[in-house]
């Protein structure tokens, strides 16, 4: 059953087929939240301008800033030289490139410093960026026009050298206060982001408490321990809940997710059977997971699954680690005519999208599909 199922999953081809089922839903994040919650700001300030989209956000502002320049000193529509506007464009677009190959290039060190000598940092790299631009020009236009070194001087070397660095100082002003205002829009972003997992975090099913305590009940007269381990698990699945949103290792994940099966496989007996596929368990413990994002996927499993089918039901979980990639996949039987099926996966899907993607982004892929009385859910993404 594992072999075939491997087969298919693993394959590339995962968004076309999953035992032959057809996608019900699929989940994909296009942008970013902080890589890390608890990264540290000046970190976060400065490891952001190798993405794409503030590349091109910069590429944009830093074209604008070059029509104003050359618009001031044409002072008027009429006399703005197209030429003198490319030369401010080309020579703008190429200093924020290297600012941002060269934040890339230095990411580690300026991560380890605090925001305010990050910035210091910042401001005098923009500087030397900008006079070594203009030495540079100086010398390629004199031999360029000259096609020799001779007469080549101090004055020819750092001509308009002064009107250069006032730019590189507007233009690190308004590169830094744009990076200044995109973080604070993040942080916000975050900080409501972060409430409305926590809020999710501590939302479990009311059904499976009651139950849960119907069973304790049931049991205490006839197996009292059985009925005391249930209630020890109950105790850690509930802890967990309440606890803040942080990373757990893979290995605390599963064990939670355990506990959690204990207690239903109390309640629904030989109709619950789960079957687990552990590749590469030595890495468990080192690779990390936002805590309880298993154990919805399996809450579901059983809620929208096995409590619907009345004869024996398995839930096949696959749990592999391959490339700094994480892959699970979850299935589980379902009825087709159960139309609340796809909301009520729906809803424990975006929730556990959202905790993944407030750590590790658009690395993320969450999709689903419903075959033949089969439903598969499949979670990837890179936790390095």
């Amino acid at each position: 059953m594992w072999s075939c199922r491997l087969n298919q999953i693993k394959s590339s081809r995962t968004k076309k087929s999953i035992t032959n089922s057809k996608p019900i839903a699929e989940i994909l994040s296009d942008q970013s939240c902080l890589s890390r919650t608890g990264q540290g700001l000046g970190s976060y300030f400065f490891s952001q301008m190798g993405q794409w989209q503030y590349l091109l956000e910069l590429f944009i502002g830093g074209n604008t800033l070059a029509l104003v320049l050359a618009l001031a000193e044409a002072q008027s529509w009429q006399a703005l030289s197209v030429l003198q506007l490319l030369q401010y464009m080309l020579y703008i677009s190429w200093i924020l490139l290297c600012f941002a190959a060269l934040l890339e290039f230095f990411q580690q060190q300026f991560q380890r410093m605090g925001i305010k000598l990050a910035l210091m940092s910042g401001f005098l790299l923009l500087q030397v960026i900008v006079l070594l631009t203009t030495i540079s020009l100086n010398i390629l236009i004199y031999i360029g026009t000259n096609l020799s070194f001779q007469g080549l001087n101090w004055t020819i070397i750092l001509d308009q050298l002064s009107l250069h660095l006032s730019l590189g100082i507007l233009l690190g002003m308004f590169c830094f206060r744009y990076l200044y205002l995109r973080e604070q829009w993040q942080q916000q972003q975050h900080s409501e982001l972060k409430a409305r997992i926590q809020a999710m975090q501590a939302r479990i099913h009311p059904h499976f408490l009651f139950n849960s305590l119907n069973s304790v009940i049931s049991l205490i007269s006839i197996d009292p321990d059985k009925a005391e381990q249930m209630l020890l698990n109950l105790s850690r699945l509930f802890r967990a809940s309440f606890q803040e949103l942080k990373l757990v290792s893979v290995q605390e994940e599963i064990d939670l997710c355990q506990r959690y099966l204990q207690i239903e496989q109390i309640r629904l007996g030989e109709r619950l059977q789960v079957e687990w596929k552990l590749e590469n368990k030595e890495l468990y413990s080192q690779v990390q997971i936002p805590l309880l994002t298993l154990q919805p996927l399996l809450e579901n499993s059983i809620f929208h699954g096995v409590e619907k089918i009345l004869t024996k039901s398995t839930i096949s979980v696959l749990i592999e680690i391959l490339q700094n990639q994480i892959n699970i996949i979850i299935t589980n039987p379902y009825m087709q005519e159960n139309k609340t099926l796809k909301k009520g996966h729906g809803i424990a899907i975006e929730n556990v999208r959202q905790r993944l993607e407030a750590y590790y982004g658009s690395t993320v892929s969450l999709q689903t599909f419903a075959g033949e009385g089969m439903f598969t859910t499949v979670l990837r993404y890179r936790y390095k």
